[in-house]
């Protein structure tokens, strides 16, 4: 790791908050194999992944046929969500006081803010994603036993979508009406409030506990405004 740099970003930080805004990168590691491994494209994860989801999708229909398959399939995708904002607001977005700590984080989330536009590193690398989704996998069995494969192929097709959605918000111009208020949403969280909208695949938990953004807040009011003076 390269120490000097992380703790000049650190320095930075602290006096006036950095964010480049151009597609580029620092290097995080001294071993060159580190450093190859977290950089990723974009497209790798649904790669490794979606044989996953085949595969669980048809172990899970062998064992409790179709339409358990699909129930269970849908509560995964679900569990997914909230993983999503978990990880995202308590260990993203964590405030570590030790040195190390410090270091850890920068390199897991933030780094992301500081270059946000980084192209190579928007979405997780396979040394994190693969033993992260073995440790989900193992507690899916435990906890569900012949209902894991299809919670375990929905969770995984969440965090596809995750991944996916995450990239297009910093690298593609998401013309939908859903895609551009999901752009919205995240580059708010970027550039005014970081603090709030944790949610990147969708707001659901951000409205649940209550950290949507003061603007959405606002938007909400001002239509209820209108509605009544038009009554």
């Amino acid at each position: 790791m390269e120490a000097h740099r992380i703790k000049a970003h650190e320095q930075a930080t602290t006096k006036g908050r950095f964010v480049s805004n151009k597609d580029e990168t620092i290097p995080l590691f001294k071993n060159p194999v580190l450093e190859y491994f977290s950089h990723i494209h974009p497209v790798t994860p649904l790669v490794t992944f979606i044989p996953v989801t085949a595969y669980t999708s048809y172990l899970s229909y062998n064992a409790i046929g179709l339409w358990l398959t699909l129930a269970m399939f849908v509560g995964g995708v679900f569990f997914w969500t909230l993983t999503e904002y978990v990880l995202h607001r308590w260990v993203f977005h964590s405030h570590p006081t030790s040195d190390w700590g410090q270091r850890i984080h920068f390199l897991v989330h933030g780094i992301h803010h500081d270059y946000p536009r980084d192209s190579t590193r928007l979405v997780m690398p396979l040394l994190v994603s693969i033993p992260l989704a073995a440790l989900y996998y193992l507690a899916f069995v435990l906890v569900l036993g012949a209902y894991a494969n299809g919670s375990f192929a929905g969770f995984i097709v969440g965090y596809m979508v995750y991944d996916s959605i995450h990239y297009a918000t910093h690298h593609m111009p998401m013309t939908s009406k859903f895609g551009r208020f999901l752009k919205t949403y995240h580059m708010r969280h970027h550039y005014q409030d970081s603090d709030t909208g944790y949610g990147v695949s969708n707001p659901l938990w951000d409205y649940v506990i209550g950290t949507v953004p003061q603007y959405l807040k606002d938007t909400t009011k001002a239509q209820e405004v209108s509605k009544r003076a038009e009554l």
